[in-house]
């Protein structure tokens, strides 16, 4: 592995990296512990989950699996899955998280869900299974179990067990990687391998489609009811007709964003990321989105990942 500098590019593998920084900003986030009969009702409940909430530009949360858990490791010994979920503010969190249980893991057979951050202080917390007991008619039964209480709510399988109160950290949102390839295929195959490298990690996700993005954003719009609008300095298809900024011979461009509970996981993520891209062929360049320092006080420098 080498890494060099000259000017404004580095060097990764052979692979130029621009010296430059990936903004984010600070973001609530909390994780829900789904668990289920089986790995596979557990994962269909977190996906389910975690639908539509790719960015806060224009969801109510941004969402993903963060992983599978053996069922040795769950509240109530049943395999599970782990989503974290993030939103603006601590309120806007507790709302998308009890809709998105509430017409999703309630839904979902067999399924149960848990306070993922049991350790958060009790004025940090959001009400989610305390707002959903309602669904039991009058039915529903509190349970507590030491300091954590439970509802169970009556439903056409048995019963659906969930954490009264959620826990939730300040986390950090758009940490983020640009991959340019010489072709489409190129630039895909390095993105779908830095974001499997950066999904092992823990503590984050990459809320995206396969945690890829093909439409990076930018600020702003020509048009006053959009907030954001296509990147065009990285679209390929218009580098005669606006200020680019991709090297000679790139085809395609893929986004990386990554959320995290620390600013530290966003960090180990985008490293581990950098390094498996760099190991990919037909590379033009890899580089990050920032708006000078205006969008966000996290600020993940590239020369410091390599």
């Amino acid at each position: 592995m080498s890494a060099s500098a000259s000017a404004d590019l580095l060097s990764l593998n052979g692979v130029p990296v621009a010296d430059t920084f990936a903004e984010a900003f600070p973001i609530v986030g909390t994780r829900a512990i789904i668990t289920a009969v089986s790995a596979e009702w557990a994962r269909t409940a977190a996906i389910e989950m975690a639908g539509h909430a790719t960015s806060v530009i224009a969801c109510d949360a941004e969402a993903a699996l963060e992983r599978e858990i053996p069922a040795d490791d769950t509240p109530d010994g049943r395999p599970g899955a782990s989503v974290l979920v993030f939103a603006f503010s601590r309120d806007k969190l507790a709302a998308a998280v009890a809709g998105r249980v509430g017409q999703c893991v309630l839904t979902c057979p067999t399924t149960a869900c848990f306070n993922g951050l049991p350790d958060t202080p009790r004025d940090k917390r959001i009400p989610v299974g305390g707002r959903l007991r309602y669904f039991g008619d009058g039915f529903q039964i509190s349970k507590r179990l030491g300091e954590r209480r439970f509802w169970r709510i009556p439903v056409m399988d048995g019963e659906f067990v969930c954490e009264d109160r959620f826990g939730t950290v300040k986390g950090v949102a758009g940490g983020n990687l640009l991959i340019c390839g010489r072709t489409q295929s190129a630039a895909l195959a390095a993105a779908v391998t830095a974001a499997r490298a950066m999904r092992a990690c823990p503590d984050v996700i990459l809320p995206f489609p396969g945690g890829i993005v093909r439409s990076g954003s930018k600020v702003g719009s020509k048009y006053k009811a959009l907030n954001a609008s296509t990147n065009h300095a990285f679209c390929p298809t218009l580098r005669s007709r606006t200020d680019s900024a991709l090297p000679e011979g790139t085809g395609a461009v893929y986004e990386i964003v990554v959320d995290g509970l620390s600013s530290e996981s966003v960090s180990h993520a985008m490293r581990g990321g950098l390094h498996a891209a760099a190991a990919c062929e037909h590379l033009t360049l890899i580089t990050a989105g920032n708006y000078g320092g205006r969008l966000g006080p996290h600020h993940f420098y590239l020369r410091e990942l390599l």
